[in-house]
C-alpha cells in the first residue's frame, strides 16, 4: 500500500519525537551513572539510527561523540556480530569506529515481532581503562597498546564486563557506568518500536534536501587555511609539533574539505582517526551552514571529507590516539570555521579557546578524576564571546566544587575567571578560566592541552586570545610555582596543586565600538 509522503508539519513533529527518545536516552545514561565524569559533566551522547545505521536524530550532546558515532554503528553493523533481541554491542576500538579508548560505546538493536526497525546507541567517557597512567590517556604514549583495553565490536556479556572493568583502576565506577549505558539503551529500544512502519528515510531525505538548498546560499569557491598542534608529547623530539592543512571547496550544492597536506601521524598520542575528523566537520558545517538543520545522515551526503591515512587527522594502528579525540578535533574543528568564514562572512565567530584543557589526576587508593576546563568563546558578530565555557567539540560542564570535593581527595583553591584574557576586538574574545586544585594525598597528574604556544585566532580585526598557562604549585604555595608542559605526567606529593589557566577566545572586529554587559554591541 502507498503511503503519502509527509507535510513539513508531519516532519517536523515526527523528527522531534524522535530526537525526544535520545534526550530521555541521555538523561536515563546521566541520572544513572556512577561518576562524576557522566553524572556532573555529562560527558555522554546519545541518537538513534535507522535499520541500516544511518544517523537518524542526536541529542545535542558532545559533538565530538555525535559525529563520529555513525562510525562505531557502521562498524557494528558490519562486524558479523549477530545481535538478537535483548543483545548489545559493545566497542571502543578507535580504529573501528570509535575516537579514543576511554569512549566506550553500547549499540542496541530494536526488533519489532522479528524485523529490525533501527538502532539506539549511546557513548561516554569512562576515567579509566587501563594504560601507562591513571585516566588512560598518557601524555607520552606513542603506541595506542599503552593507552588502556582496546575493544573490537562484541556482544556484550557478564564476561565481557568483567574483563573490562579488571583492566580498570576504579571497577565498581566502571561497571556502574556501564549499567547506566546499557539502560539508556534499554529505554530507547522501547521507545523506538513505537515507531514501526514510520518512513524514516523521509527524514533523512528531508536533512538532505535542506543541506544542499543551505550550500547553494554560500559563495563558490576554494579557500586554504592551516593552524597548529603545538605539541604531540612531552619528550623535546615532540616538542615542534604538527600542522593541519585544510583545503575548502563549494562547489554548487556540495562541499568538500580536503586535508591533504597535513603533517604524517606523530610518534605522540595527538593523533585523531578520521571519524573524529569528520565529526568535527559535521559540527562545523551544521554551526555555519544552518543550525536548523535536522542533525542526521542525509544532512551530510552533499558533505565529503578527504582525510589522507596516516596523517595526524586519520591515524593509522598503532598510533597512540587518546589526545586526538579531545585536542585534534578541535583544531580541525578551528580550521573549518575559519574557511567557513570566508565562504560565509558574518556567520562564523573568532577562535575559540581550541583545547579541552584535559586534567586528570588518579590516586593512590584507588580514584581517578578526569575534567575538561572551559575557556573563552571568540567574538562574533554584534556579541561578544561568552566568559568560561566549553567551546567547539566539547559540551560539557565543569565538574562542580562540592562534588569534585565530596568524591576525591582533593580541594579547590581557586576557581574564577581569566580577567583580560579574551582578544581586543569591537566585539572582545570571552574570558577564560582559572582552576587551582590541591591533592590531599600523593597522586598522579597528566596534562594534555592545546593553545599554550599559538593564540586563539582573531578574526575580521580582532586580537587572538591569551594563550593558556600550567603551573605547579609545590606544597600549596604559589609564590613556588613552576611552569608545567603542556602535555606532561608528574607525581604529586600530599598538599601540591595545580594552576591551570585556560586561554581566551580571539576578538572580531577592530576595536571601537563597545559592547553592553550583556555582550550586544551599545
Amino acid at each position: 500500500m502507498d503511503i503519502d509522503p509527509l507535510d513539513p508539519a508531519e516532519l517536523q513533529v515526527l523528527n522531534s519525537r524522535l530526537t525526544g527518545i535520545a534526550e530521555e536516552m541521555g538523561a536515563v545514561l546521566r541520572r544513572a551513572a556512577f561518576s562524576p565524569n557522566i553524572k556532573e559533566r555529562a560527558d555522554c551522547s546519545a541518537a538513534v539510527f535507522t535499520p541500516k545505521g544511518e544517523l537518524l536524530v542526536q541529542a545535542e550532546h558532545i559533538p565530538v561523540h555525535l559525529g563520529s558515532m555513525p562510525a562505531s554503528v557502521a562498524a557494528a553493523v558490519a562486524s558479523g556480530v549477530v545481535a538478537r533481541p535483548g543483545d548489545q554491542i559493545v566497542l571502543n576500538d578507535p580504529f573501528a569506529g570509535g575516537t579514543h579508548l576511554n569512549d566506550i560505546t553500547l549499540v542496541a538493536p530494536c526488533f519489532v515481532e522479528g524485523e529490525l526497525i533501527g538502532w539506539t546507541a549511546n557513548r561516554a567517557h569512562h576515567a579509566d581503562l587501563g594504560g601507562m597512567a591513571p585516566g588512560s590517556i598518557p601524555p607520552d604514549a606513542v603506541e595506542i597498546y599503552q593507552e588502556g583495553l582496546r575493544i573490537p565490536p562484541v556482544l556484550l556479556s557478564p564476561q565481557v564486563i568483567a574483563l573490562l572493568t579488571a583492566n580498570s583502576r576504579t571497577p565498581e565506577e566502571r561497571g556502574g557506568d556501564l549499567d547506566a549505558q546499557i539502560g539508556a539503551n534499554v529505554v530507547g529500544v522501547e521507545r523506538l518500536g513505537s515507531f514501526v512502519g514510520t518512513p524514516f528515510d523521509e527524514i533523512t531525505a528531508y536533512g538532505e534536501r535542506r543541506m544542499r538548498a543551505a550550500i547553494r546560499e554560500l559563495a563558490n569557491g576554494e579557500w586554504v587555511v592551516e593552524d597548529v598542534i603545538d605539541s604531540v608529547g612531552p619528550r623535546p623530539q615532540q616538542r615542534a609539533g604538527a600542522r593541519i592543512r585544510l583545503r575548502l571547496t563549494v562547489d554548487a550544492d556540495e562541499l568538500t574539505f580536503d586535508f591533504n597536506g597535513t603533517d604524517l601521524q606523530q610518534p605522540g598520542t595527538v593523533n585523531a582517526v578520521e571519524a573524529v575528523t569528520v565529526s568535527a566537520v559535521a559540527f562545523s558545517v551544521r554551526s555555519v551552514v544552518d543550525p536548523t538543520i535536522p542533525a542526521n545522515g542525509g544532512a551530510l551526503r552533499p558533505v565529503h571529507v578527504i582525510a589522507p591515512p596516516g596523517t595526524v587527522v586519520a591515524a593509522r594502528p598503532p598510533a597512540a590516539v587518546g589526545a586526538g579525540n579531545v585536542e585534534v578535533s578541535q583544531r580541525v574543528a578551528d580550521v573549518c570555521l575559519h574557511a567557513l568564514a570566508a565562504a560565509a562572512p558574518g556567520r562564523v565567530a573568532a577562535a575559540g579557546q581550541g583545547t579541552m584543557n584535559n586534567l586528570i589526576v588518579g590516586g593512590r587508593s584507588g580514584w581517578v578524576y578526569y575534567e575538561t576546563i572551559g575557556g573563552g568563546q571568540g567574538g562574533r558578530q554584534g556579541r561578544r564571546g561568552m566568559n568560561g565555557v566549553h567551546t567547539n567539540m566539547t559540551n560539557t560542564a565543569d565538574t562542580p566544587t562540592e562534588a569534585l570535593e565530596r568524591t576525591y581527595p582533593m580541594r579547590v583553591l581557586r576557581y574564577r575567571l581569566r580577567q583580560g584574557s579574551g582578544g581586543a576586538g569591537r566585539a572582545p574574545g570571552g574570558e577564560g578560566i582559572e582552576r587551582v586544585l590541591q591533592v590531599l594525598e600523593p597522586a598522579t597528574l597528566s596534562l594534555i592541552t592545546e593553545r599554550r604556544k599559538s593564540r586563539p585566532w582573531g578574526l575580521a580585526g580582532g586580537e587572538p586570545g591569551s594563550v593558556g598557562e600550567n603551573w605547579l604549585w609545590p606544597g600549596g604555595k604559589e609564590a613556588d610555582r613552576r611552569p608545567l608542559l603542556d602535555k606532561v605526567t608528574v607525581e604529586l606529593a600530599a598538599g601540591d596543586a595545580v594552576q591551570i589557566l585556560t586561554p581566551g577566545g580571539g576578538g572580531y572586529g577592530e576595536a571601537g565600538e563597545t559592547v553592553d554587559q550583556r555582550g550586544r554591541l551599545s
